[in-house]
C-alpha cells in the first residue's frame, strides 16, 4: 500500500536514528506487509526446489540484483514458501541513465548467489528458466508494473524532467532498458562459456 508519512512523526521520536529515518521518509512511501513468524532463509536448513531456485537466479540476473548472497540472502520462509524481500540493490543502472544503454548486456555473476547451488548444473538450469520466463516479460507487463509507481518516485532524481511527461519518460526508460537487457540475455546469463559456476 502507499502510506503518507507525516514529517511531524519524527519530531516526537526519542531515538535519533529512527527520527532521521522518519524525517527523510516524509511524504508517500511504500508500506509492505509483515510476515508474522517468518524465518530468514538458511541454505543449510531449507532447500528450495531447483526450478524455483533457477527462476529466482534468472530474475535476479535480469534486474541485476547483486544482493542475494549467502551472507545476505534477502529471502524469507513463510508458511513453507520462499519470499523475496529487499530489492534495494536491483535496477542500479538507473543511477546513471547516461550510461545505462551501454550496460544492457552486462554479464551477471551468479557464483555468489545464495540459490545458485540449488539449481543443479547452473547453465542448464538457467537455460530452462529462461525458456519458462523470458516470454512472460514483455512491454505490456512492464508498462503495467511501472504504471503502479507514483510519479514523484520516478521524478526524484530529475533525470527525465518533471511533471507527468517526465514520469512517463522514466517509465518508458525502465521498460526499454529491461526489454533491451532481455534481448541481450545470451550475453548476461551464466552459461557454459561464462565462468560463473558456483564453487
Amino acid at each position: 500500500v502507499l502510506v503518507d508519512v507525516d514529517p511531524e512523526l519524527g519530531r516526537v521520536e526519542p531515538d535519533q536514528e529512527v527520527q532521521d529515518l522518519l524525517r527523510s521518509s516524509a511524504g508517500e512511501n511504500l508500506g509492505v506487509d509483515f510476515l508474522p513468524s517468518s524465518l530468514g532463509f538458511d541454505p543449510l536448513v531449507w532447500a528450495p526446489d531447483p526450478v524455483l531456485a533457477a527462476n529466482v537466479v534468472w530474475f535476479d540476473a535480469l534486474v541485476e540484483n547483486v544482493d542475494r548472497s549467502w551472507r545476505n540472502p534477502n529471502l524469507l520462509i513463510w508458511h513453507g514458501r520462499l519470499w523475496l524481500i529487499d530489492h534495494g540493490a536491483t535496477l542500479y543502472f538507473a543511477h546513471s541513465w547516461r550510461t545505462a544503454a551501454d550496460k544492457t548486456g552486462r554479464a551477471y555473476d551468479a557464483a555468489g548467489h545464495v540459490l545458485a547451488g540449488f539449481v543443479g548444473p547452473l547453465a542448464a538450469g538457467l537455460a530452462a528458466a529462461d525458456a519458462r520466463l523470458a516470454d512472460r516479460v514483455d512491454a505490456l507487463l512492464l508498462d503495467e508494473v511501472t504504471a503502479l509507481v507514483p510519479d514523484a518516485w520516478l521524478l526524484a532524481d530529475g533525470a527525465f524532467g518533471d511533471g507527468p511527461e517526465g514520469a512517463d519518460a522514466a517509465r518508458a526508460a525502465y521498460r526499454d532498458h529491461l526489454l533491451a537487457r532481455l534481448a541481450r540475455r545470451a550475453q548476461w546469463l551464466p552459461s557454459d562459456s561464462l565462468p560463473y559456476e558456483p564453487a
